[in-house]
């Protein structure tokens, strides 16, 4: 059965690699791994949402301060890795930030027009007694917390509760797991429904082999999740990790170097 959608409107979806850790193995990766030890890379993306003049940019990166203070270095600022598409980061009026961890949420007030779209139990985790714990605190930075407080008080910040629309075509929903309001987004693309799993699956084999990331707050949230990824794809060819590097390999390059074209499907299958 085909997964193309047609006679709606759909969307252009881009993958905008900033960054890379390649210094990691296995065990940073997956829980219960027997291949600990191995190399393993990650990659760090934003991606970005086009239809007509509609464009909805998801998570934000991380700038070169953040990089400095984590010792994990960026390639590009975020809004330079825009500027091939001819954008600003003034241009950008949406963002849906999947969750406030600081190499998705490290960039927001780098987009000063921003509305931002968020899970409501993702800010009360960021705010809450959970921060007590150092190990639960650790992917936040407090001055990204702030950013996202002050939209709010500024009348730029949407709150949504599980299963929402932003647009026609685009939707989120609550999976949590890696954080407590962790959040995809379902796109209709030309290819089929995609969705950008963001951090509900950094690698592809999170979800194949049903491989838990280590960073976790609630694991069978984390687990019930792939499940829900594969519910919502048209396709498991259309779930888009949030950090695998192998993205690159199996859509084909965007408009620049650092740009994935993701809405037109794979070119190449994923290897069992």
């Amino acid at each position: 059965m085909s997964s193309a959608i047609t006679g709606a409107m759909t969307w252009e979806v881009h993958a905008i690699k900033y960054a890379d850790r390649n210094a990691r193995t296995r065990a940073d990766s997956f829980l219960f791994d027997d291949n600990h030890d191995a190399p393993h890379a990650m990659d760090y993306f934003m991606w970005l949402l086009k239809c007509g003049n509609r464009v909805i940019l998801v998570d934000t990166g991380y700038d070169h301060a953040e990089a400095r203070a984590r010792g994990r270095p960026i390639r590009l600022e975020p809004g330079e890795a825009l500027a091939p598409f001819g954008l600003t980061p003034e241009d950008i009026t949406e963002v849906i930030v999947t969750h406030l961890h600081y190499d998705h949420a490290g960039g927001l007030a780098l987009f000063p027009n921003a509305h931002l779209h968020l899970q409501e139990a993702e800010m009360a985790f960021a705010t809450g007694p959970c921060m007590c714990h150092d190990t639960l605190k650790a992917p936040f930075t407090v001055g990204h917390i702030c950013e996202a407080v002050t939209r709010l008080y500024r009348g730029k910040l949407s709150f949504h509760a599980g299963d929402s629309e932003i647009a026609d075509g685009v939707t989120v929903h609550c999976i949590g797991g890696h954080s407590r309001g962790l959040q995809c987004v379902r796109v209709r693309t030309a290819a089929g429904w995609l969705v950008l799993a963001s951090d509900a699956a950094h690698y592809y084999e999170n979800v194949t082999a049903r491989k838990p990331f280590p960073i976790v707050v609630d694991l069978q949230n984390m687990m019930d999740g792939f499940a829900t990824l594969e519910r919502l794809a048209s396709s498991p060819k259309l779930i888009i990790p949030g950090h695998d590097p192998l993205v690159r390999q199996l859509f084909p390059q965007g408009i620049a170097e650092h740009i994935t074209r993701l809405d037109l499907g794979p070119t190449s299958e994923i290897s069992s």
